[in-house]
């Protein structure tokens, strides 16, 4: 039999509420080394707002996370010394404006691990390689088209050796055109073994990567399972209408964006 793989990220119950709406209503999941676990579900479930209670932007009113076995919420150690091991991957980029593609990935490595400028830059230009733009590693965002602004942020994240990923959807403010750049280096990192939980719209994508894919549903886990299962013969009713409706959106494979 196969050695079962390490658990890096237990998510336990997470709640959360702003005012009176529930936005989380008991999230629990587990997320084992090289796993890809993609979320689904309509807007408005709370799947940005569970990305954000995992590494602690967002407080979660209650539940608990772990990483590889420590327990992030609650913690004694400091949020950031978590924050270096769980790599976040926005919607809209959040590059600095006024420095070059390697001096953002350079930055985080400098100031927050306390690297030698020579070394930093190194490890940098060895990430903006793996994500496709070592030739732009001088270009400011201005200068970068959304799709590089997002493999950016991207090198920048994987600079801090993280040992999860999570992306929240990232390719939703791209132009059509340019999403298969980035789903391509996202898949070329599950290929590679990096652990990572992400959500998406993009269904061919969700299918060809994810190990389980997670649907929500209101602030719940209505369903989840391996990608076959769900698309073909999903448990609930709801499941199957919105995949319909989301592969009728977007389609039904990557294909396009390659």
């Amino acid at each position: 039999m196969p050695e079962e793989k390490k658990i890096i990220l237990q998510v336990e119950d997470i709640c959360k509420k702003y005012g009176k709406e529930e936005v989380l209503k008991g999230i629990s999941f587990e997320v084992r080394k090289g796993d890809t676990k993609v979320i689904i579900g309509p807007s408005g479930t709370g799947k940005s707002t569970l990305l954000r209670c995992i590494n602690q932007l967002t407080i979660p009113d209650k539940g608990k996370v772990w990483l590889e076995g420590e327990e992030v919420t609650h913690s004694k150690k400091s949020i950031n010394q978590f924050r270096q091991k769980i790599g976040m991957v926005f919607q809209d980029f959040n590059l600095f404006d006024h420095l070059t593609a390697l001096k953002n990935i350079e930055i985080g490595l400098i100031k927050v691990k306390g690297i030698k400028k020579e070394e930093a830059k190194k490890k940098a230009i060895e990430e903006l390689r793996q994500v496709g733009l070592e030739q732009q590693a001088n270009l400011y965002p201005a200068q970068l088209s959304g799709g590089q602004k997002q493999r950016v942020s991207i090198a920048r994240a994987l600079a801090m050796d993280p040992s999860v990923m999570l992306f929240d959807e990232p390719t939703s403010a791209l132009d059509p055109e340019l999403i298969g750049e980035v789903l391509e280096v996202i898949k070329m990192l599950a290929i590679k073994g990096m652990t990572m939980v992400l959500v998406t719209h993009e269904m061919g994508f969700a299918r060809s990567v994810a190990n389980e894919i997670i649907f929500m549903e209101e602030g719940k886990i209505l369903e989840s399972g391996p990608p076959y299962k769900l698309f073909n013969n999903p448990k609930y009713e709801r499941t199957k209408k919105f995949l319909k409706k989301i592969t009728e959106l977007y389609g039904e494979s990557d294909e396009k964006n390659d």
